[in-house]
């Protein structure tokens, strides 16, 4: 399927690792121009030699970095035709945080979102082009020990309603994708960081109804691609969870209950 994307000019950011960097490689694989964005030049640099792309590097929780990507996009493509919000991490910040630590972790997460919607918000009208806003499983199903990240993350899934609402008119389509368990270098630091990485890892996975096993950063990447394309040119305002079946199915249900007997 052509999904419709040549020539067209995509900002990605937090897109040198994970989930931002299969994005980059999977919308420059339909011919997308890509800029990428975010605070890790050396991958960065690299991904950006390999797609024909470019890397601005930018720690995107002040508003000024916000404005070079927004920008640099501008001046190397002339156009801006999509918007992915992928950057963010999950600092751990829970209820023993101080309310200034908490509010810094929301301000870390979601300020960029905003300010790079509104720097855009233009030329995304000119192309009726469209924003796709990555969230996380956190903002559904709680975490118990990440209060900040979890409120960023839901207030992403608020402003995607929210945005499709009041960019409706400029034809600008808005959704959001949410992954679960999704095999990151995040979360495999995590893993390396555990006494029994591998059991710990397969406890993980039994819990995925599909497959028992995590999702990929590919597949995330190419749910994102679809959703910004011309293919998907009827859909905004949706909230798509690729997990497996993670999130809302129900995971005792496929569970070995064996044991037990």
């Amino acid at each position: 399927m052509d999904l419709q994307l040549a020539g067209k000019t995509v900002i990605v950011t937090g897109g040198s690792k994970g989930i931002g960097a299969s994005t980059v490689r999977s919308f420059a694989a339909e011919g997308a121009k890509v800029a990428i964005a975010g605070r890790s030049p050396l991958e960065g640099e690299s991904l950006a030699k390999e797609v024909k792309g470019i890397f601005i590097e930018a720690e995107l929780g002040e508003a000024s970095a916000c404005h070079k990507v927004y920008e640099q996009t501008l001046g190397e493509f002339g156009r801006i035709d999509i918007l992915v919000n992928n950057a963010g991490y999950n600092d751990g910040k829970d209820l023993n945080a101080s309310p200034e630590d908490f509010m810094n972790s929301v301000h870390l997460n979601l300020s960029h979102v905003y300010t790079l919607v509104h720097l855009c918000r233009g030329e995304l009208a000119k192309t009726q082009g469209a924003i796709i806003n990555v969230s996380s499983k956190v903002a559904v199903t709680g975490q118990g020990g990440t209060s900040g990240y979890a409120a960023a993350k839901g207030a992403m899934n608020a402003l995607t309603r929210e945005w499709a609402i009041a960019l409706a008119p400029e034809n600008i389509r808005v959704n959001c994708v949410l992954p679960a368990e999704c095999i990151t270098p995040q979360y495999q630091n995590w893993f390396d960081s555990l006494k029994n990485p591998e059991s710990t890892r397969k406890a993980v996975e039994s819990l995925v109804p599909l497959g028992r096993r995590m999702t990929t950063p590919e597949e995330l990447a190419d749910m994102i691609v679809f959703l910004a394309s011309p293919r998907s040119s009827h859909t905004t305002g949706q909230i798509i969870f690729v997990d497996g079946g993670y999130t809302h199915l129900d995971r005792a249900a496929s569970a070995n209950h064996t044991k037990w007997v």
